[in-house]
């Protein structure tokens, strides 16, 4: 049996990328996903049926972050699956990027970022609090992007580094409950919402150049490092970021 055998996840944009390998990967060590789409309703039926394919369960869960009601759409969905049960595992992975600079971020634009990066994420844990077990476990997608100077990103960075910040100040709230609380920061990972960049070769290229192992992250990368944080091995960290790069940026690489 898996150590996540009779446990329960919610993956926030579980349907692709990052969040399906999140999905994937705790559905085979043992625990029920939820996974939670906006509108590629196909993407996410294709995550259930790979998680039940290989003998695990899992059920979808619809709901349009950054509209009105979304929150409460989405725990609809969630205690009609859970049928009962509580809660185990929070994963807020879903969020929406941003490829301009300071002066070309609309009031709109910015409104946004906010809303379904921060706000939502904030909530959402918020709405899952009574559902949650004692000994569950709070992870928040954030990124490499709030340690690393990208101008043309600026909009998505103060997103990302305001969702990490919870997880201090959660962490220490919940922790007499053995709930811990930690944020993920990938960096380059290949996936559908990175192709416009991790299709060119130059870019690619340059990227390796500044990673301490050589080459970008592919999503089950990062959800390795989420599945030890939901494992009874990571019952001792909390509070913390866990940087999910491959080493991207720590200064000087020697040549080979």
């Amino acid at each position: 049996m898996g150590v996540l055998a009779g446990k329960t996840a919610l993956v926030t944009g579980g349907s692709r990328g990052i969040g399906r390998a999140v999905a994937l990967r705790l559905a085979a060590d043992g625990a029920e996903v939820a996974v939670h789409y906006g509108d590629n309703e196909e993407a996410a039926k294709q995550t259930v049926a790979r998680i039940e394919e290989a003998g695990g369960q899992a059920f979808a869960v619809r709901a349009r972050f950054g509209e009105d009601g979304a929150v409460d759409q989405l725990f609809e969905g969630l205690t009609a699956g859970l049928a009962g049960r509580g809660l185990d595992i929070l994963v807020n992975n879903a969020g929406i990027i941003s490829a301009h600079s300071i002066a070309q971020v609309t009031p709109d634009e910015l409104a946004r970022l906010l809303a379904i990066n921060v706000a939502t994420p904030f909530f959402v844990i918020q709405r899952a609090l009574p559902l949650l077990n004692d000994g569950g476990r709070i992870i928040n997608m954030g990124s490499t992007a709030s340690r690393l100077a990208v101008s043309t990103q600026i909009g998505y960075t103060i997103t990302k580094a305001a969702l990490e910040s919870m997880a201090p100040s959660l962490a220490n709230e919940l922790g007499r409950r053995g709930i811990t609380v930690n944020t993920v920061a990938p960096g380059a990972v290949r996936t559908d919402m990175t192709s416009g960049y991790t299709s060119i070769p130059e870019v690619v290229a340059g990227l390796e150049a500044i990673t301490a192992l050589g080459r970008l992250g592919e999503p089950e990368d990062v959800a390795d490092i989420v599945a030890l944080l939901c494992s009874p091995q990571g019952r001792w960290i909390t509070g913390q970021t866990v940087d999910a790069s491959g080493g991207t940026y720590l200064g000087p690489i020697a040549a080979g």
